[in-house]
This record gives C-alpha cells, sequence and structure tokens, in this order.
C-alpha cells in the first residue's frame, strides 16, 4: 500500500525549521508532490500536542498514512503508529523521554529561533509517562536510524525498543543525524509515497 499522507514530528527544543524536517519537506515536494505533507509545530504539552495531532490527520485515510519522528518526535510517532496502526520511521527515537526530560524542566530556547521559547513543566513528564508504549504490537510496520554516536540517547536502548523492525543502525553518526542526507532514501523506500 502506497504513502499519500506523510506526517512529521520534531523533537525536544527543535521545530518544523530543523535541518531534517526541511530536507524532508524539500524532498517529498520535489519526488512526491501528490503526497500530502504537514510538519505541525508541537505544543511542549505531549498531551496537547498529540490531541492537536489527532485532530490535524482526523481525515487522513489511516491505511495510506505514515509518521515520521525524530528523538522526542520518535516517540510521538511510536505512540500514533500503535495508536492508528500507521507505519512508522524514526530517528533517534526517544524510548522513555518522561525519564529523560525530568531534568529539563524549566524554560527553554528554541535551536532554530532563539528568539522563541517555552516551558516544560512538571505535568508535562506525567503526560508522557501515559503516552509510553511498553512494546510495539508490529514490527513490521517501523523503520529506525539510529547512530550509535547519539550523545544524547543510548542506541542500545533505542534499539531493544523496536525488537524484529527494520533497523538502519549506523557505526558513528550523531543525535542530530548531520548525515541525514545519506539515509534518506531508505527512509523513502520504507515509505512507498504515491
Amino acid at each position: 500500500m502506497t504513502t499519500t499522507h506523510l506526517l512529521y514530528l520534531h523533537g525536544f527544543r527543535s521545530s518544523p525549521a530543523s535541518n531534517k524536517a526541511r530536507m524532508m519537506a524539500a524532498t517529498v515536494a520535489g519526488r512526491h508532490p501528490g503526497v500530502v505533507w504537514w510538519c505541525p509545530a508541537l505544543a511542549a504539552s505531549p498531551q496537547q500536542a498529540m490531541d492537536e495531532v489527532l485532530q490535524g490527520i482526523a481525515h487522513w485515510p489511516k491505511d495510506r498514512m505514515a509518521v515520521v519522528g525524530s528523538s522526542l518526535g520518535g516517540f510521538y510517532a511510536t505512540w500514533l503508529a500503535e495508536r492508528l496502526g500507521c507505519k512508522a520511521v524514526l530517528l533517534n527515537p526517544a524510548v522513555h523521554p518522561a525519564r529523560d526530560l525530568t531534568a529539563h524542566i524549566g524554560d527553554h530556547a528554541l535551536w532554530h529561533d532563539p528568539t522563541q521559547s517555552f516551558s516544560f513543566d512538571p505535568v508535562f513528564v506525567d503526560e508522557l509517562l501515559v503516552q509510553e508504549v511498553p512494546r510495539i504490537s508490529r514490527p513490521e510496520r517501523y523503520f529506525a536510524v539510529i547512530a550509535t554516536g547519539d550523545e544524547v540517547l543510548d542506541w542500545r536502548e533505542m534499539t531493544g525498543h523496536y525488537p524484529n523492525a527494520a533497523i538502519k543502525l549506523l557505526p558513528a553518526g550523531d543525535h542530530a543525524l548531520s548525515d541525514f542526507e545519506q539515509h534518506l532514501d531508505d527512509v523513502l523506500s520504507f515509505l512507498a509515497l504515491a
């Protein structure tokens, strides 16, 4: 089944202006102009972020949609894929953000626009806990690009959370996947865009 609708979810402190999101948007527009593309700016509240995403994709065909998520966006993408039964591509996905982001409660500037900031509240940790997926149900729906050189997240924890899924394990790399362009064709191949 080809993918006609594609959702991209950015990570913590990131935005639709991230390098990966912009590269993906340009590539999809250039190679697959008929595909519906949406990369929303996610709310700081995980519950609000997913409520707004679900509202935004309410009329999308679930059997023809897919989601790509980077870091915290990968966590959200997993939650959505389990809920909707769609394909998901995960780029260095966060597995336990409730645990990892507890140390980041407070005010933060966005990476790509330091003039914009948001507050990460303690209640958001509880919202993340509610969204945790203990184990994936259909490994064939997932493709992950994971860098062993990720300086933020543990690659062993990431790979362990997606048993039997298609995983491209990079021998080095970084959390931002600075060489994302080299992996774009593999991502697009898995997505089977219309």
